[in-house]
């Protein structure tokens, strides 16, 4: 019986990775100039410039890049993990596993 619990709970762990995969948020600069789509399994999806970002000094565009790349990297995190909080919250031991309950 423990086995085919420890089997049911992977399964439970694959089938939250994929819904993790599939949260999306989107973040753009400050300026408008940069939007980025991040997935919760900390991949980025898309990356879109307005043509006036296309006019900027190099430096600047980097600059603002790796500022959104990052915020968008972050809120998809925060958004993934209060998540995993929602779904491991009925899971018992799996919770514990990734560091929830306990108590």
């Amino acid at each position: 019986m423990k086995m085919f619990d420890q089997i049911k709970q992977m399964n439970q762990v694959r089938k939250i990775q994929k819904q993790m995969a599939a949260k999306k948020v989107e973040i753009s600069s400050n300026d408008k100039s940069i939007t980025i789509v991040a997935c919760g399994d900390m991949t980025i999806e898309s990356i879109k410039f307005t043509p006036e970002a296309l006019q900027m000094r190099q430096e600047k565009l980097e600059r603002i890049l790796v500022s959104t790349v990052n915020s968008a990297l972050d809120s998809s995190k925060k958004a993934a993990a209060a998540d995993m909080q929602k779904l491991m919250g009925g899971m018992g031991g799996l919770s514990e596993m990734f560091g929830g309950g306990g108590g």
